[in-house]
């Protein structure tokens, strides 16, 4: 197998995780509750899409005769993936059910609660982190690194790990601040004034 079907097959792998972690980051800011049923259901098939190509890399490689770096290559994103068709797939499957519920109103605006379900961390995170790691596959892929004991893959390894802490700290936060507003403001009971007749 040659250099270019290797840099196919995780060319492909980056842009259908990346595009899946792009929208993921987007879901909770539709408009409508159909809007918000509609880019979870695109999000679950970008996620079945992705899937399917890990899955196409070492059936492609098997089949095509000669040596292939592109499995090595997928075996970083793959971990992610895995957490991303575990976690989250579940998750967005309940907030297109949510935004199932207004069917019969679909230019309903999304309630805090289903919003704040949307930007849940186990949604966004997953998706986003194989998007990255899909990116270091491309030089792997490329042979520009080869994967044992390589200077440059711990370096990049590194830099994920880090993208990886941002991202689940600014997801955190995003989904805290929705949660908030999906509660009912507790405040004080007002008082009734007692009647001394």
């Amino acid at each position: 197998m040659n250099i270019v079907a290797d840099l196919i097959l995780a060319g492909t792998l980056v842009a259908v995780w990346l595009t899946a972690g792009l929208m993921a980051d987007a879901l909770p800011s539709a408009r409508s509750a159909l809007d918000l049923r509609r880019r979870a259901g695109i999000l679950t098939a970008l996620v079945a899409v992705g899937a399917t190509v890990f899955v196409a890399v070492p059936v492609v490689t098997y089949l095509v005769p000669g040596e292939s770096a592109a499995p090595a290559a997928a075996l970083l994103p793959a971990v992610p993936a895995l957490i991303a068709l575990t976690a989250s797939l579940r998750r967005m499957t309940q907030v297109r059910r949510g935004a199932g519920a207004f069917a019969s109103a679909p230019l309903t605006p999304v309630p805090p609660a289903l919003r704040a379900a949307a930007a849940h961390p186990l949604i966004l995170v997953p998706l986003q982190v194989t998007g990255l790691a899909t990116l270091l596959s491309l030089p792997i892929a490329g042979g520009l690194i080869e994967v044992p004991g390589a200077d440059l893959a711990g370096i990049a390894i590194t830099v994920v790990g880090v993208a990886v802490l941002a991202i689940g700290i600014r997801a955190g936060l995003r989904h805290s601040r929705l949660a908030v507003l999906a509660l009912a403001p507790i405040g004080r009971r007002p008082r009734v004034p007692v009647d001394s007749r």
